[in-house]
């Protein structure tokens, strides 16, 4: 039941929609190609897609500018020691909202749709998206599902959700001293993108990086989705042809894209899924790949997904901040305006997808992740606790420069590989883990796609068809009757054979010649899991035999 409070900020929205001399609701998605190009939104792409770039504050998100508005019915579900919850009062939210009515009022024509999130229409949102530019729309005809005829079916069908995007304009900085971020040079940040989740709105402020829509709204399915009995996972999600389903959770880099796009197996999504009393859905109607360094001989579904030639009114892929020459080429090895180029498009663009996007309970799930100090093994199985465990911490590394120029391998913690969208506290989601690996008897397995035979320097990256053998052997059962042996340190389960895999690399200490420098490495390593998880962790409330299971304890 929605609140007095609720009930009226949404009915000030609607008037003001009611009042505006030109709302162009539910456009076609021909039409909203053709608005945003007329409007100058995009450039048209020699093979019809949509080129777009942001302002340099608007090459990616801003977790510094985002936030959650603190009100007392939802913020004891939420772990505000998390440093991507950053949060608003409801008293400086209820400013930002009249601003963005205001701003609205003042715009020549407003543009407006209704979708869906969600492939499984017994938990799909609605979502009412209000927005100036058509280009965003398209956006979210390329994101967000279509309203399934089923939709009344929906335990949100009655809660829709109001996004508000506003890109373009920024907050008043006077108006907002001292209420939001200060920028270094002491000026009041203009960008805001602001979620409140008992209210059900969703403003995005001054940000023109399309995924500030798409990721404020994963936040909101990642904190409603767990009190209905769903666990909400950032992930990809494939099927195999005997119906059996995975998930692939891994941070950048890690090759949850590359691993996820199997010829054997039917994509259901790339980026974020439901696990409910059901199986599996994805939230989203499309996908919104990295293209830095794309070319299609490593990545012919996405290429063609976004560089196909088509009429640009039946296009529509976005290609977000590319270099683009004024003949029209586009080179996507070129990071000088940002490395993080983007393109959205459909689902339906990719050739092996399954189109309901849903599927039964996950036989197995890959935790991905690139270690380039060198010290996890390649493949290993995980308990039900050490798989909490090792979801908790969401373990990386990324290689950044020092400033003397030299590489070297730095430890990333996100946890749930998806700290900045997971906002409720961190037991609910390992506790909901652990419960449905139990309920279906899941697999899960640590996967490292990163180094062998030293660190990031000495050693080398795991070849791909070892990785994707090891994936294959996971997924198919092969390792379901194989021996194990037990790294005591890292707490993982090693195989001591994998078929396609040559069996000495499975234990990483025979890959090193210097063992010595192994173990220094290693258990360095495990004494960055351990004081991460002290950090995060320590005041909450994780049962002590999950505890247990991290590195370095």
């Amino acid at each position: 039941m929605m609140s007095t409070i609720e009930i009226n900020m949404i009915e000030e929205l609607k008037k003001v929609l009611e009042k505006h001399q030109d709302v162009r609701e539910n456009l076609s998605r021909e039409d909203l190609i053709t608005k945003a190009v007329e409007n100058k939104d995009a450039l048209v792409t020699p093979n019809g897609a949509l080129a777009t770039w942001t302002p340099s504050n608007s090459t990616g998100r801003s977790p510094k500018d985002t936030y959650i508005v603190r009100n007392p019915a939802s913020e004891a579900n939420i772990d505000w020691t998390s440093p991507n919850n950053i949060g608003l009062s409801p008293q400086t939210f209820a400013l930002i909202y009249e601003d963005a009515l205001k701003t609205i009022q003042g715009k020549e024509t407003v543009f407006t749709t209704t979708r869906v999130i969600g492939a499984d229409a017994k938990y799909a949102l609605p979502v009412r998206t209000t927005s100036d530019k058509a280009l965003n729309q398209v956006f979210i005809d390329n994101m967000f599902r279509p309203v399934p005829e089923n939709i009344h079916e929906s335990i949100f069908a009655d809660q829709e959700f109001q996004l508000i995007a506003l890109p373009n304009d920024e907050l008043d900085k006077d108006r907002y001293k001292g209420l939001v971020r200060d920028l270094p040079n002491g000026e009041t940040s203009g960008l805001c993108v602001v979620v409140d989740v008992d209210n059900r709105i969703g403003i995005v402020f001054g940000s023109k990086y399309q995924g500030s829509m798409k990721k404020l709204m994963f936040t909101v399915m990642n904190y409603l989705l767990p009190f209905n009995g769903v666990l909400p996972l950032h992930c990809s999600a494939n099927e195999g042809k005997g119906k059996d389903s995975a998930l692939l959770l891994g941070l950048s880099g890690t090759g949850k894209t590359t691993l996820s796009a199997d010829p054997n197996r039917a994509l259901l999504g790339d980026d974020e899924h439901g696990w409910s009393d059901k199986g599996i859905f994805n939230f989203e109607n499309g996908c919104y790949a990295k293209m830095i360094d794309m070319e299609r001989k490593n990545e012919p579904e996405i290429w063609d997904a976004v560089m196909h030639k088509d009429d640009y009114t039946k296009h529509g892929a976005i290609i977000e901040n590319a270099m683009m020459y004024p003949n029209g080429n586009i080179d996507f090895f070129d990071t000088r305006y940002t490395p993080n180029s983007r393109a959205s498009y459909p689902l339906e663009f990719l050739s092996n997808i399954k189109p309901e996007s849903t599927a039964g309970h996950p036989n197995t799930i890959l935790f991905l992740t690139a270690d380039a100090y060198g010290v996890l093994p390649p493949v290993s199985k995980l308990t039900k606790e050490q798989a909490m465990l090792w979801f908790l911490m969401g373990y990386t590394s990324k290689l950044a420069g020092t400033e003397t120029g030299v590489t070297e391998p730095q430890a990333t913690f996100s946890r749930f590989f998806g700290q900045p969208f997971m906002p409720c506290n961190p037991n609910i989601y390992a506790d909901m883990l652990g419960a449905k690996m139990d309920e279906h008897d899941t697999n899960v397995f640590l996967i490292n796609t990163g180094w062998s035979g030293g660190s990031y320097g000495t050693g080398s990256r795991i070849k791909l068809k070892y990785t994707r053998a090891m994936v294959d052997a996971a997924l198919n059962g092969d390792l379901d009757n194989v021996e194990f042996i037990t790294d005591e340190l890292f707490h993982v389960n090693i195989p001591t054979t994998c078929p396609n895999v040559p069996t000495e690399m499975l234990n990483p200490i025979n890959t090193w010649e210097d063992k010595k420098a192994y173990k220094t490495t290693a258990e360095n390593l495990a004494k960055k899991f351990s004081e991460n998880y002290d950090k995060a962790y320590s005041k909450q409330n994780i049962d002590a035999k999950i505890i247990a299971q991290c590195p370095g304890k």
